[in-house]
């Protein structure tokens, strides 16, 4: 049972505006410019690698770095057109079949990550075929430089007040605004640590010291099982979506749900890709 911490034990939220600025009527909230940041240092990562010859399969890039320019706008849309209906589809299907205007109302509600990876992951195919990119080196690419949205945006979540954790007496525990009087998990910024700071430096190790690039596949299937593992581990500190709650057991909740095919289908693209393609 949950005992209330000591008042030592709770450190304060810090009260930062979600508006970062406004110019006249127009706000510009941190969680847009979460957004912006991570494509925009994604995108410059991404064209460092690529130009890079020495990571890639026989000493050949799989693309010019101009081709990301193009790419910018597909994975923009994937994100957010993903993000959103996978939303609506896995978190509040509900309320939107009960008031279909909720569907744009973006302020009502969040983006899901599984459905942006679902969006992004279209958007690379199709940008693959058109543009005659190899699928799995543009996976690659695409998953080394997740981090940086996955960090942004966690830390958003964080300014913003929501997200948080279950009721905690941890020493850093927090009473966020929107959470009641109880102090909580920051679990926005254990997801922030893990998903972005952890996996950016372990994909960083497999594409630059251990050459993953050159087994294509391999650095795209270690993204999905390490951000699975992730969300897995800091579900149990997370409180759940209040419209579905803990599906079974008192702890299972849809982001362990929805993380565990993930895992299954990042140790199968690893085990494909080791298969298929030598080491060179």
């Amino acid at each position: 049972m949950y005992s209330a911490p000591s008042l030592l034990a709770i450190l304060p939220f810090p009260q930062i505006d979600p508006i970062a600025f406004s110019i006249g009527p127009v706000a510009v909230h941190w969680y847009g410019l979460a957004y912006v940041a991570g494509i925009l240092l994604g995108w410059l990562y991404a064209k460092r690698m690529v130009a890079r010859a020495d990571l890639w399969p026989g000493g050949v890039s799989p693309m010019a770095p101009e081709k990301l320019d193009d790419f910018l706008v597909w994975v923009a849309g994937g994100i957010v057109l993903g993000g959103r209906i996978g939303y609506i589809l896995f978190y509040d299907l509900g309320s939107v079949i009960a008031n279909p205007i909720r569907a744009v109302e973006i302020w009502n509600g969040g983006m899901s990550f599984h459905g942006g990876l679902i969006g992004t992951t279209i958007a690379m195919i199709w940008f693959a075929r058109r543009n005659g990119v190899p699928v799995w080196s543009l996976f690659d690419t695409v998953a080394a430089v997740v981090p940086f949205g996955l960090f942004f945006g966690r830390i958003a979540n964080f300014v913003n007040g929501e997200l948080w954790g279950r009721i905690s007496d941890v020493p850093w525990a927090m009473v966020f605004p929107t959470g009641g009087p109880f102090a909580r998990h920051p679990s926005q910024l254990y997801e922030a640590a893990l998903e972005g700071i952890v996996l950016f430096l372990v994909l960083r190790i497999m594409t630059h010291q251990v050459k993953a690039l050159r087994q294509p596949g391999v650095v795209a299937g270690t993204f999905v099982c390490g951000y699975a593992l992730s969300r897995i581990v800091v579900e149990f500190f997370r409180e759940p979506d209040p419209q579905l709650g803990y599906l079974a057991f008192g702890w299972l909740t849809m982001g362990m749900v929805l993380s565990l095919p993930m895992l299954l289908v990042g140790l199968w693209a690893v085990w494909r890709a080791r298969r298929a393609t030598p080491v060179l």
